[in-house]
């Protein structure tokens, strides 16, 4: 028996809320029938706390991916929603991941459509999985759009991977080249200072590339660990205003405008675009529920908010072209192709391809911007530690110079 927590009205038109225990959800709406009270929301008081549980241990998309393939596999081959969801419940072992699953089963036995119970956990499916899934509810090709959003997944799982794997050495090149810095400025140093101090008594000026590096070691003791705190205490604040509205339109505008990350962000977010328009086009969707839905997925509220004005055009009876090429977010040649694409009545193949092409390309650039990062990180460290020991022995060399 689980608990339920409700908002209704009384025959005199109050509102009430309060909480009931029953095996179903239908069976608390029964009850609230019996109490003469008409139901507004009834929904499960379990769900928050799943939410809470899964913040700090996400399911991997390759997780997700998996489930939702296996998931079209057994609606295909025609085994009923509430049996399918059974199947991978007793298969899935991630006890998280199991629990959340149950969820969805039970919120579907209670009559709730099965995008609503996919969206009551985005800590687990993103928004353009949900998008995706309630397309394909609404346009009846749930099973098609459960195996695209598999194999998007897939896709984004794998090239996650070969990012973090790609990124490994660089990241231990960079700790280890300010471990190098850090020690040589803390010990290495200190050993030339007295002879640096009879440089100076002497009369004899050191050169200006030892006092910026004397410079900065005192920078360090003095002020090294205030930095590292408020360098804490600024991610802490940052983290949290991403949690607001305000905090992520802003984020978003940020990362269009990094230099070489900003044109690739900006193309995985179109080429999601692309891909979800163009996937519901393709099933009949209209096409303003279509732009509905896509700017959802997007993953960026700046490009969200140019196909939202590009809806509103769109429903004056204005191509979709025009709106979208003033907002200036979409590149020049992806509008070009979407104009084309229009004029032949070929807007949903199109799309599609726009997204296979446009993937392909920032897989590239990707790797491309990957591989400069090991040799540039080379670069830096030899770079920091050659000026350390030219800084060290600039002194002794004038020295040796005047002495002869």
């Amino acid at each position: 028996m689980a608990d339920y927590v409700y908002t209704a009205k009384t025959v005199t038109g109050n509102d009430v809320t309060g909480k009931l225990s029953a095996n179903s959800k239908r069976e608390a709406l029964e009850t609230l029938h019996r109490l003469s009270l008409f139901p507004i929301s009834v929904d499960d008081a379990r769900r928050g706390q799943i939410t809470i549980k899964l913040f700090n241990r996400r399911v991997a998309d390759s997780q997700v991916a998996a489930i939702l393939g296996q998931l079209a596999d057994l609606l295909e081959n025609g085994v009923p929603v509430l049996a399918a969801f059974q199947v991978l419940i007793k298969q899935t072992t991630h006890p998280l991941f199991r629990e959340v699953l149950t969820d969805i089963h039970d919120q579907i036995a209670d009559g709730e459509a099965i995008d609503n119970a996919f969206a009551s956990h985005p800590n687990i499916f993103n928004d353009l999985t949900i998008s995706i899934i309630r397309a394909g509810a609404e346009g009846a090709f749930l099973e098609d759009a459960l195996r695209r959003t598999s194999k998007f997944l897939e896709q984004q799982a794998e090239l996650k991977g070969k990012i973090i794997s790609a990124m490994i050495y660089p990241s231990i090149l960079f700790f280890v080249g300010i471990s190098v810095v850090v020690t040589l400025l803390i010990f290495f140093v200190p050993q030339f200072m007295p002879f640096f101090n009879q440089m100076v008594d002497a009369g004899n000026p050191l050169p200006w590339t030892t006092q910026s590096l004397l410079w900065m070691r005192n920078i360090l003791l003095g002020y090294g660990i205030y930095f590292v705190g408020a360098m804490f205490f600024l991610g802490v604040w940052i983290q949290g205003q991403l949690s607001t509205q305000w905090g992520i339109r802003i984020m978003d505008r940020v990362k269009l405008r990094l230099p070489l990350l900003g044109p690739i962000l900006l193309n995985s977010a179109v080429s999601r675009f692309c891909r979800v328009l163009g996937t519901l086009l393709e099933n009949g969707v209209p096409i303003l529920r279509s732009l509905d839905i896509s700017s959802q997925s997007t993953g960026n509220t700046v490009l969200a908010d140019a196909v939202k004005r590009s809806a509103e055009n769109v429903s004056s009876g204005e191509p979709l072209s025009k709106p979208l090429t003033d907002s200036g977010i979409v590149p020049p040649q992806v509008m070009a192709m979407i104009t084309v694409a229009e004029e032949s009545n070929t807007l949903e193949n199109v799309l599609v391809n726009i997204a296979d092409t446009i993937e392909r390309n920032t897989a590239r650039q990707l790797d491309t911007i990957i591989r400069l990062i090991e040799p540039l990180m080379l670069l830096i460290m030899a770079g920091a530690v050659f000026y350390i020991i030219v800084s060290m022995l600039l002194p002794i060399i004038n020295m040796t110079t005047l002495a002869g």
